[in-house]
């Protein structure tokens, strides 16, 4: 069964919460988090990307980098921008998009369970992302980004938490700069605490990571790398778990530097073999059901329609990132290895279809393709059978915010 605990939370003061609060630090590149940090001296981008106080030319992994972060955690400490909870709390968080509402709880999950594979995954994890974040971790000493856990909705915990949110006032209550309305509530009534802990502990028999597999597999990574006896507070990661019926995954798409030396034209006629190819010539491609792609190429659009027999039906073959790895990134374009081979880039659904186009029309990148997105029926039954899809497969929103809720593992 699923282990949860409450945690003391450092967390900024109600009045900062929202200059306090940023976007994760994966879904932001440096130069964007820096723009993003103007005239914000309370912006957690400054924690979680560090490298925007630094020069330009240095080298984001860097030592620096992670040692910056440690100092502005502590700044903040020392302002009084983020301070810590007087006792273990849980904590709800609402957020609302497009007038969409879903509702999570805030606590910290075991390590153990996601050793124990209680907390199932669904995606392998990139090394290098995972080894920033254990940098993070251990030099910052706390987790500053949140694990995104799905449970199959449960009414014991729903009434609970509806009833909280009903009775109590939310201790932050904002609309973000995108539109984003993000509210939480501080859960601290012991009673109701060991009500959540319990049912948890006897109902639920375990979670999966929705977003978020490094932060989630490099916090189980630093326990095993502190010498010594552990902190209690390392046993357990930050989460946030959503049930089933209120999640919402959006497609996440592919950009490719080169065409693995193909003109246009070749590569279209190898993609015929596994797909019917039509052109849309300047209309977007956003797929609308299974096995169809969309592809954008020398300013053109192209609707893919994989053919009868050229997929599985097993929980991963079935998958277009399946089928878009077997059919096109590996034969025909070469990579083999979406986590490792630098030719290959992943652009979240929530960006829109003009995104991929700029990437390809700028000249950085060759070809883009967008993807119907994974259900949540499909990701349960991908991580019940053991298997595991190919890297950044599902992409959810809205965005939990960094920087609400911090948790430190030191204690």
């Amino acid at each position: 069964m699923a282990i949860i605990k409450p945690f003391r939370a450092l967390r900024p003061q109600p009045q900062l919460a929202k200059q306090v609060a940023s976007l994760p630090y994966d879904v932001l590149n440096s130069a964007e988090a820096k723009i993003a940090a103007q005239g914000n001296s309370h912006t957690f981008l400054h924690i979680t990307k560090s490298e925007i106080d630094l020069s330009d030319k240095i080298d984001i992994h860097s030592a620096e980098v992670y040692a910056q972060a440690k100092d502005n955690l502590d700044a903040f400490i020392k302002r009084d921008v983020l301070f810590r909870e007087s006792k273990p709390c849980y904590y709800i968080y609402q957020l609302i998009m497009n007038g969409r509402s879903q509702t999570g709880l805030v606590c910290v999950s075991s390590v153990d369970d996601y050793e124990n594979d209680l907390i199932k995954k669904h995606e392998f994890t990139r090394p290098e992302k995972e080894q920033d974040r254990i940098n993070h971790i251990k030099t910052t000493g706390a987790q500053t980004g949140n694990v995104f856990l799905a449970y199959r909705n449960h009414a014991a915990v729903d009434t609970i938490i509806n009833n909280w949110k009903q009775a109590k006032s939310p201790v932050y209550d904002f609309i973000a700069e995108d539109g984003i309305q993000h509210s939480i509530w501080i859960v601290s009534d012991s009673d109701i605490v060991d009500s959540i802990t319990a049912v948890f502990e006897k109902e639920i028999p375990c979670t999966y990571i929705a977003d978020g597999h490094h932060r989630a597999a490099s916090a189980a990574k630093v326990r095993k790398q502190i010498s010594g006896e552990v902190p209690e507070g390392a046993n357990y990661f930050l989460t946030t778990l959503f049930p089933s019926n209120q999640l919402y995954i959006m497609d996440y798409n592919r950009v490719v530097k080169d065409l693995n030396g193909l003109s246009k034209n070749d590569f279209l006629a190898a993609l015929s073999a596994s797909f019917d190819v039509v052109s849309m010539g300047k209309q977007m491609v956003k797929p609308e059901q299974l096995h169809t792609m969309g592809l954008y190429v020398g300013g053109e659009w192209f609707l893919l329609t994989a053919k009868p027999g050229t997929y599985s039906n097993d929980p991963i073959g079935v998958l277009d990132v399946s089928v878009l790895q077997e059919k096109i990134l590996g034969p025909i374009l070469g990579i083999l290895d979406q986590r490792t081979d630098k030719r290959i880039d992943f652009v979240g659904g929530i960006r829109g279809l003009g995104a991929l186009e700029q990437r390809v029309d700028s000249g950085e990148m060759a070809a883009a393709i967008s993807l119907y997105p994974v259900t949540i029926d499909q990701l349960f039954a991908i991580a019940d059978s053991g298997n595991v899809m190919p890297p950044k497969s599902t992409w959810f929103e809205p965005k939990l915010r960094d920087g609400l809720l911090t948790h430190l593992i030191n204690d």
